[in-house]
């Protein structure tokens, strides 16, 4: 017998690990007790990590947007003879990196695109200027999928490509490249990027040698409930074997500009319920986690302030550049001034503060 809805929250507010199944079933739901889930989810984050809402302040270079994958999901990638095709070079990339000193950043978040002429050292490369320039500054670089490119393009395995990043300056690397962890689904949104097995033990070669990173799932093109779950899952396990993910940050599908959408084989981006679930139920289902973030970037201010109520407590970076979100159809991504983030947490009542990558705060 199915135990009732309100008994699986007390289960989980009690310490219980949801199952998959259960997550299923809270992810699934479509009527008013969205609003219960939502509320054992914030009793949960409360308890956690209390009332205290973070942001960072950080800037985004994303050095170029050639490359050789064509995935559905996307809008920024560009091909060879286009006409916005960029690639910065090292004088630009210094720049960019004086600019972000400049805007007493804390963090600087690079991710491109695959460029055809890129190796091991191209990123070894772009991560030292950054850090010849910005020294102090926390660098937040690359992903699991540009690891294995830059391995095969350079003959060398992803543990050694990671050792030369970390050398050179990379203090985490983004959690990105993930989507979903489902090769089924994998298969159609992104079929040229690495497997699940891949990405997984690429996050867990990072952890292993130090290198922490952010957890994400890109939700709501093709993928079912029973898909959002599997992807936990499968982070849930990681963090008990590492404990190395400083955060999870859902990220729901900007829909407009991409091929996966213009083609009909995805629908246009996740519902509000289920934005508003895909945090919850996070919270309630990673355990192991403590920050969930509310990308405003993806859904927008007003619903990143409504994940705040839904288990949420950080609302992420300043970024100041942000091309990969606007490129697929988003709107007003590249910078949220952190008096409005103020603005946001004080009509909840809740205390704002500025932190780390990590999670530490920045005092004042």
């Amino acid at each position: 017998m199915t135990p009732p809805l309100r008994q699986v929250l007390e289960d989980a507010l009690a310490g219980h690990r949801l199952t998959e199944e259960e997550a299923v079933r809270l992810l699934s739901t479509c009527d008013r007790d969205v609003w219960t889930i939502a509320a054992a989810a914030d009793d949960l984050r409360e308890a956690k990590v209390g009332d205290t809402v973070t942001y960072i302040r950080n800037q985004n270079i994303n050095v170029t947007n050639l490359c050789v994958n064509a995935c559905g999901f996307c809008g920024f990638s560009r091909k060879p003879g286009d006409r916005d095709l960029f690639c910065y070079d090292e004088a630009a990339v210094r720049a960019k990196a004086r600019m972000a000193v400049s805007r007493n950043v804390t963090e600087i978040c690079t991710v491109s695109g695959l460029h055809p002429e890129f190796d091991a050292q191209s990123y070894v490369d772009i991560i030292s200027w950054i850090h010849d320039e910005a020294p102090a500054v926390h660098i937040h670089a690359s992903n699991p999928m540009e690891m294995a490119y830059a391995a095969r393009k350079s003959g060398l395995s992803t543990r050694e490509v990671l050792i030369g990043m970390k050398h050179a300056g990379l203090s985490t690397l983004c959690g990105t490249a993930a989507e979903i962890l489902v090769d089924e689904i994998r298969r159609v949104i992104c079929p040229e990027k690495i497997d699940t097995a891949t990405w997984v033990r690429v996050i867990k070669e990072a952890h292993n040698l130090g290198i922490r990173s952010t957890a994400t799932i890109m939700y709501g093109h093709c993928e079912s409930e029973a898909d959002r779950a599997r992807h936990l899952a499968i982070l849930r396990d990681i963090q008990d074997e590492t404990g190395g993910f400083t955060e999870f940050v859902p990220l729901s599908f900007v829909h407009h500009k991409t091929p996966l959408y213009r083609a009909g084989r995805a629908r246009p981006g996740a519902t509000g319920r289920e934005d508003v679930l895909m945090v919850a139920v996070s919270r309630l289902f990673l355990d192991n986690f403590d920050h969930i973030q509310a990308s405003w970037v993806k859904v927008g201010t007003k619903m990143a302030g409504m994940a705040l109520l839904a288990g949420a407590d950080d609302l992420g970076g300043t970024l100041f550049e942000e091309s990969i979100s606007r490129e697929a159809g988003a709107r007003d991504t590249d910078y949220l001034d952190p008096e409005t983030m103020r603005q946001m947490v004080a009509d909840l009542g809740r205390t704002f503060r500025q932190r780390t990558t990590t999670y530490g705060l920045v005092p004042g």
